[in-house]
């Protein structure tokens, strides 16, 4: 995507072949901010301190660390170490796993002198695929805002999100918004509703920021006003992305996306949630069960960062001193409340039959 007229990923290789260069989402909106990655254990600070953020991102950057690990020792040993600190740092997102594993299935039967080279080679495509991968469900997705498009008389599609999940939640293009991204690139006038998603305000420091550098028409709004404007008819559908799908359909996303959906299902506002193929945990089955919410730090709902009225941008405590707080990162929306999947194979209903209509390969 494009910042300030040049073209960037969320994650690429160094010039020089070797370090990793990625966006300190941290700093945004105020401050963009290129960071170099030379460490295995700077790609786990950078993935646990969500510099880098977002499934198909973290899962990426975790392929990156285990190359710039085993610049310093190519032993299993120190691979499987390497990969077993990596999946440590966010437990939900089930990318990280996933590209973790995979390099992992590629390395561990290799000769130590060669994995260094096919690691490189190995993060490069699972980079590339990520970028195919979201730009098709743009593609698939885009279909759904076409057809309210042709029903509204010319006004513009209002489409509602929660968190980010834009092309810096992704290598590029990202989940949920890359069917706004295709809607806007093919005329049809659309408008979306920015959640700010409280604690880390995702939506209003990234989203947001998204949509102003692609002259996307937006409005953010506090996290509790999206069932208002579903009552009065200005959400036409919700799109959201997914840390973690079920193999039944259930969907493990941002903390208050649950809240959403019971809000669009009460009033009748299709809920669709965008995501790759990997995200898909054919592991589980019942995502309120089985799958674990990360519990961050209680300082991100304490405080908050903002620019004054000097121009200043600062950390301020928004709670009494003595105020504890809970910080549970996700919650799991149920199958049933969910319209439908977005995936790079298509649109399929959230259930068990219908990811497999998608992905035959997994019935065995």
């Amino acid at each position: 995507m494009r910042v300030d007229g040049k073209v960037y990923r969320s994650i690429w290789l160094a010039e020089d072949g070797i370090g990793v260069e990625i966006i300190d989402q941290t700093l945004l909106p105020f401050q963009f901010k290129v960071v170099r990655l030379e460490t295995v254990e700077q790609a786990m600070d950078a993935i646990s301190r969500m510099l880098v953020r977002g499934a198909p991102l973290i899962g990426a950057t975790a392929a990156y660390g285990l190359c710039l690990g085993l610049r310093r020792s190519g032993t299993t040993e120190a691979l499987r170490e390497m990969a077993t600190g990596l999946i440590a740092c966010r437990p939900t997102a089930i990318n990280l796993r996933w590209a973790v594993e995979r390099m992992l299935e590629l390395l561990l039967p290799l000769p130590e002198e060669q994995r260094l080279a096919l690691a490189y080679l190995e993060a490069g495509r699972i980079c590339e695929e990520d970028v195919a991968t979201n730009e098709a469900i743009g593609r698939h997705g885009v279909g759904l805002i076409e057809a309210v498009a042709a029903q509204n008389g010319g006004r513009p599609v209002n489409v509602l999100t929660h968190c980010n999940a834009g092309w810096l939640a992704t290598v590029d293009w990202g989940t949920a918004l890359a069917p706004i991204f295709k809607a806007v690139e093919a005329g049809i006038p659309v408008h979306v509703w920015v959640d700010e998603t409280r604690p880390r305000n995702q939506g209003a420091s990234l989203t947001a920021w998204e949509l102003v550098a692609a002259g996307i028409p937006h409005h953010l709004i506090v996290d509790n006003a999206g069932g208002h404007l579903m009552q009065h008819g200005r959400v036409d559908l919700c799109i959201v992305g997914t840390d973690r799908t079920t193999a039944s359909g259930d969907v493990c996303n941002k903390i208050g996306t649950y809240l959403k959906a019971l809000a669009a299902a009460d009033n009748k506002v299709p809920f669709y949630v965008a995501l790759p193929g990997s995200t898909v945990d054919w592991t589980v089955s019942d995502g309120v069960v089985e799958i674990p919410i990360e519990e961050r730090e209680q300082e991100e709902v304490l405080r908050i960062m903002g620019r004054d009225d000097h121009d200043e941008v600062r950390r301020v405590a928004i709670a009494p001193s003595a105020t504890p707080a809970v910080n549970p990162a996700f919650d799991v929306t149920p199958a049933r409340l969910v319209t439908g999947l977005i995936t790079e194979r298509g649109i399929c209903p959230a259930s068990r039959d219908g990811l497999l209509g998608l992905y035959p390969e997994r019935r065995r």
